[in-house]
């Protein structure tokens, strides 16, 4: 009985901040979900909306946990970026999420949150979500000759470049793809019978 009242106080004290965060900010969107906060606001407001969750007394967001991306490929704002903020003042914590279309930049918040950096480099090197005004936005997990974003819905299974060592000439040797494996049908009664041979 306790536990339930406790989650209700908790989801009122969550209600009562959404609905004043959104009165501070008018054009954003808020929801609760599995007693998580989210907010949805426009690229446009994302830094304005992270700095003053940072530095006013009744948030105090003071640290960016983590920075994800969602591509959704057939929606014209096809990205869509969560900021995951935490709270050690109030004990609580809030995603802010975006959504932006593929060529549009976002304002780098590495001036709000230092941490915000390599995050937003992979969110880059991963997704090709890019961000003006970073210090240093350069690929962080792949090559730097590499080419594409491999979290991409639309990236090839096989990617474009093969990287392998080579014995002979005692270095690291960039080909383009290719498939050794002749194309073969598979169903459940015969899953590995060659039908080329046939």
């Amino acid at each position: 009985m306790t536990n339930k009242i406790t989650k209700a106080l908790v989801f009122n004290k969550q209600k009562q901040f959404l609905n004043w965060l959104s009165q501070v900010f008018p054009p954003i969107l808020y929801y609760t979900v599995g007693g998580e906060m989210y907010v949805k606001v426009s690229h446009k407001q994302v830094w304005n909306l992270l700095y003053f969750l940072k530095n006013h007394s009744q948030t105090l967001f003071q640290q960016l946990t983590d920075l994800s991306v969602l591509d959704h490929i057939n929606r014209k704002y096809r990205f869509e970026v969560f900021y995951n903020l935490l709270s050690f003042t109030y004990n609580s914590r809030l995603a802010v999420t975006v959504n932006v279309p593929e060529n549009l930049p976002l304002t780098s918040v590495t001036s709000i949150y230092p941490s915000a950096n390599w995050y937003e480099r992979e969110a880059w090197d991963m997704f090709g979500v890019f961000f003006k005004n970073h210090p240093d936005l350069r690929r962080i997990l792949t090559d730097y000759g590499f080419k594409g974003h491999p979290l991409r819905k639309d990236f090839p299974m096989t990617g474009y470049i093969e990287v392998r060592y080579d014995d002979f000439p005692k270095r690291i040797v960039y080909e383009t793809v290719s498939l050794t494996q002749e194309y073969r049908i598979f169903t459940l009664e015969n899953s590995w019978v060659d039908f080329n041979k046939e």
